[in-house]
């Protein structure tokens, strides 16, 4: 698919300016399911958002999370879903992609220039302006972060907005669920059940998935560094929907499938740590400080960032290292 479709699509803008008063429906297309891509959209609608304040946002997905994560951004319009195993669900995935014909936009942007189905959903659209987010070494030099997922789609648009005194350069919008009141209140309750109220917490979570995925070895000589340098704090583990855990449930755990419901739950504590994975953007997302753990992705394209969040190449960073890291960002 990739080598079909590498040629389909360019930005039909060259010198041109979008003139954001004629803006008035814009889809994103990111057909891919997983949690922390979807996650990663929401730097762009906040920025959509911004730009276009009168517009309604479709966005063409994959999987079923979708909904979840776009319930509190009212831009938000449409989401079409496409089924994650077309040849199980052939018509509804096929259906799926007749919903971008049934509407015209103003804007079409495909969020990863090297996603096929992503540059053929824009192609298929109908849209007044098509943006492929093709690679730009003038962003890449301008920005230092450019590279990031969440990041560079919106120093993409930028450079066709008329700057309108506001700073091209200004931060990128963080990845946020827009969690609620009643969300981080009732998260707030569960973790007093789990751990005692009277301490402060900090959030692990101890899987990810192939490679990603440090040992049990590590965790647990890692785990008990955390134990001796902050007894102030309580250490609780936030479980996957595997319910495994690296530590052998050592520690008091949470366990939900309910993804704003674990979200809430980190928000509750004060820093998340946990590899490159969903559920580190989920933290992120949270708009907990994060400390994303990498050993063998590219952080300058995952990284969580904002609030103090930052990512850690773990082959090159002690143990010690990394309790002086944890040390900082609790006092941020």
């Amino acid at each position: 698919m990739h080598r079909l479709a590498k040629g389909i699509g360019k930005t039909n803008l060259s010198n041109e300016v979008i003139d954001p008063s004629k803006v008035r429906h814009v889809l994103i297309s990111r057909p891919n399911h997983r949690l922390g891509n979807q996650l990663l959209l929401t730097p762009l609608v906040q920025e959509i958002s911004v730009s276009f304040p009168n517009c309604k946002i479709d966005l063409f997905v994959k999987g079923k999370v979708g909904p979840v994560i776009f319930q509190n951004y009212p831009q938000v319009a449409l989401i079409m879903q496409l089924e994650r195993k077309p040849f199980n669900h052939l018509w509804n995935y096929l259906k799926g992609w007749t919903l971008l014909q049934k509407s015209s936009y103003d804007l079409a942007i495909n969020v990863v220039h090297n996603s096929s189905s992503g540059r053929i959903a824009v192609q298929f659209a109908r849209s007044r302006y098509k943006l492929f987010c093709e690679e730009d070494p003038a962003i890449l030099a301008q920005f230092p972060d450019g590279l990031h997922m969440a990041k560079y789609p919106v120093y993409y648009l930028r450079k066709y907005l008329p700057l309108d005194g506001r700073s091209a350069d200004r931060p990128v919008p963080r990845v946020d669920l827009k969690l609620t009141a009643d969300e981080l209140h009732a998260a707030e309750l569960k973790l007093n059940e789990i751990v005692p109220a009277s301490k402060k917490s900090i959030s692990l979570f101890t899987f990810a998935t192939g490679d990603k995925m440090y040992g049990t070895d590590w965790w647990e000589k890692f785990y008990a560094a955390l134990q001796e340098a902050f007894p102030q704090y309580n250490l609780v583990e936030v479980l996957p929907v595997e319910n495994v855990s690296q530590l052998n449930f050592k520690a008091p755990s949470f366990y939900s499938k309910d993804v704003r419901e674990i979200s809430a739950f980190i928000a509750s504590t004060q820093v998340f740590i946990g590899a490159d994975s969903g559920m580190m953007h989920l933290a992120s997302a949270s708009l907990t400080p994060t400390l994303g753990l990498f050993a063998v992705t590219n952080s300058e394209l995952y990284a969580p960032y904002g609030g103090g969040s930052r990512a850690i190449n773990t082959p090159e960073t002690s143990v010690e290292q990394l309790i002086s890291i944890v040390r900082g960002l609790l006092k941020s």
